[in-house]
């Protein structure tokens, strides 16, 4: 049981996943997102309003805790303007104030945007350096190795968890290998935090599935057992595929349609057009 950990992003849709997990591994749990309060909490849980770029705001909210969870993001591509605030200079606040206050890890919700150029069929592990896909990725990148400079100068553990495509069942063809399942996210937060030394890590954040096109291979001490699997869903989203194009960069990238977009222009806005079968 740990005293204090700290959830920032809690009212993302990984955040509310994250909630009831956390508040079972502490005695306290600190939940943290720009937006308001949700409706319940559990009865070891506080809720704070903040802003992620503010430092004031973060820094005393890591006071006495043992580790923080770091989910607070703008979760697509923006103009780097709109995302400096809240993915970066919010990745240094969190990571700064965890320097003050002691902490001994950051458990990061990175991205597979971190690495989104290189191509999907290369079958890529956990040693894949940088290439980023647009802004979005870019940030993912910076927080990433802010968090190995953290650990190699000032010995605060990082877990960087490349995320891919966490909704609650794959949505589209390209989801076959790159769906994370909701339990098996909050599975591996929770061994992220649970496992005794990371030192700095970088793991992917996939389903147990068939066509994986990445590998956990070199970070199984984290003891991550994935229990789902896209296949069970081939089927269906075969049939409204649509047309494969090897030139496309959305069909041959691993970041998909935001490998595609144009740098500061939306690439969730890309995914929903390849998910109702449409090109983007």
């Amino acid at each position: 049981m740990f005293n204090k950990l700290v959830l920032t992003g809690a009212r993302g849709n990984l955040g509310n996943e994250l909630r009831p997990a956390l508040a079972k591994m502490a005695r306290e749990l600190v939940s943290t997102d720009i937006r308001e309060a949700p409706d319940a909490l559990a009865p070891n849980e506080t809720y704070v309003q903040a802003d992620i770029a503010d430092f004031t705001a973060v820094e005393p909210l890591l006071k006495g805790a043992d580790m923080v969870i770091h989910f607070g993001a703008i979760v697509d591509e923006k103009p780097f303007e709109e995302l400096l605030g809240p993915n970066y200079i919010g990745a240094y606040n969190v990571w700064e104030a965890a320097h003050r206050h002691g902490v001994r890890r950051v458990v990061y919700a990175s991205s597979i945007h971190a690495v989104g150029l290189c191509e999907t069929n290369r079958g890529i592990d956990t040693d894949e350096p940088h290439r980023p896909d647009t802004f979005y990725g870019l940030a993912k990148c910076f927080a990433e190795d802010l968090g190995k400079m953290y650990w190699e100068k000032r010995g605060i553990e990082a877990v960087c968890l490349r995320i891919l495509s966490c909704t609650p069942e794959p949505q589209n063809v390209r989801a076959l290998g790159t769906w994370l399942s909701y339990r098996d996210m909050v599975q591996l937060v929770v061994r992220s935090i649970e496992t005794p030394v990371t030192g700095f890590t970088v793991a992917y954040g996939v389903s147990g599935n068939t066509r994986a096109p990445v590998s956990n291979q070199k970070v199984g001490f984290l003891g991550y057992k994935p229990q789902d699997n896209a296949e069970d869903w081939a089927e269906a989203l075969f049939a409204k595929a649509i047309e494969p194009n090897p030139q496309d960069l959305a069909q041959s990238r691993l970041g998909g349609p935001f490998a595609s977009v144009k740098l500061g222009e939306s690439g969730i806005a890309g995914i929903q057009a390849m998910t109702a079968g449409k090109k983007a």
